[in-house]
């Protein structure tokens, strides 16, 4: 599979990799270890010792090093040999593994898997209105699903699938009569859904403090910015506003997706409350995304994956899927995304051999 390298995905939650330990993934296919430094500051490198080519991950942190558990060779963030313990200690000019650029930043650690000359944090999209740790309570978790990410990015970009696939959580019979509007701006684009008159689930309406019975207006705004990360705005007003947007409450809530192989991929959500709520603000973030991983892992999970079995080693667009109203923005997201591989792609074909 093609993938788009040159640009940031998502590697890890901060607190998946806290110090001394190592955490072991694989990105685009390729096997890779994070860690902190002796400073707290996070890196990665490539998971395999060029001496007999042990897994790293099997190792330890040493201060700025991982430990090969194998034979002792020692690698910083830069992925150079620091230590040989055998013989003189001279290190042999090959000793070295791949090193990744890394960012940390809302509550995220970011890594660039293409050029590391092309690596700028600007390009890491904002999203301190959702995840700061410093303005907000952060309940965060993460899922590995077995199907490609890109039928995830359908996945959230087409909201109306909880009216069918969540009837029973997140879901109810009003979602297909939704406003819906899909916008590009540059490379992103934007899904916005608008639901008049609807009755929640009685789960959501005592999360969300609606009265039992309540008839209100929902909406559920999607911002998608390449390769797959989401940041979805939910938002509850009484029914009759003409904007309910303006006088309603809304929650947000981050889908990310970094491909792992092909056929699969690393899947990390969450939602936030602000600090100023104090206790509250930190119990509900906690529990909202314990009630969300029910449906998340029971229902969508299942359904992506068994999409992935039925497509078999297909192609997405060779498979001619028809194409209903609320897919528009997935299909935006799924045309930006091949447009920036390809010209990715132009640009390697097109560089000067070295």
């Amino acid at each position: 599979m093609t993938y788009l390298k040159n640009t940031w995905y998502v590697a890890a939650w901060d607190d998946e990799v806290p110090p001394g330990l190592i955490l072991a993934r694989t990105y685009l296919d390729e096997p890779v270890i994070l860690f902190r430094d002796s400073q707290g500051r996070p890196q990665a490198i490539g998971d395999r010792c060029p001496h007999r080519f042990a897994p790293l991950s099997k190792g330890c942190v040493k201060g700025d090093a991982v430990q090969c558990v194998y034979h002792g060779l020692k690698f910083d963030g830069s992925g150079k040999c620091t230590h040989n313990p055998h013989g003189n200690g001279n290190i042999p000019s090959q000793a070295k593994v791949r090193a990744y650029p890394m960012i940390e930043r809302h509550s995220i650690l970011w890594i660039w898997m293409g050029d590391p000359d092309k690596a700028d944090g600007d390009l890491i999209p904002d999203y301190s209105q959702s995840l700061s740790p410093e303005k907000r309570f952060v309940g965060k978790d993460y899922l590995h699903a077995r199907a490609n990410y890109q039928l995830e990015t359908d996945n959230i970009m087409d909201l109306s699938h909880i009216e069918f696939l969540h009837p029973g959580s997140l879901g109810s019979e009003a979602v297909s009569r939704a406003k819906t509007e899909v916008k590009q701006v540059g490379n992103t684009v934007y899904s916005n859904r608008l639901t008049r008159d609807e009755r929640l689930h009685e789960s959501l309406e005592e999360r969300y403090n609606v009265t039992a019975g309540e008839q209100v207006d929902r909406w559920l705004d999607v911002r998608w910015d390449p390769p797959a990360n989401m940041e979805l705005w939910v938002g509850i007003a009484p029914t009759g506003a003409d904007d309910p947007r303006k006088v309603g409450k809304r929650i947000p809530f981050n889908h990310f997706f970094t491909p792992e192989t092909e056929k699969t991929a690393h899947y990390w959500f969450s939602t936030s409350y602000p600090r100023r709520m104090g206790e509250e603000g930190e119990r509900r973030a906690r529990e909202d995304v314990k009630y969300l991983r029910g449906p998340f892992e029971s229902e969508d999970l299942p359904m992506l994956e068994a999409q992935q079995k039925a497509m078999g080693d297909a192609e997405f667009w060779s498979l001619k899927p028809i194409l209903l109203p609320g897919d528009a923005a997935a299909v935006r997201a799924r045309r930006v995304m091949d447009a920036l591989i390809k010209e990715e792609q132009q640009a390697i074909s097109q560089a000067p051999s070295a």
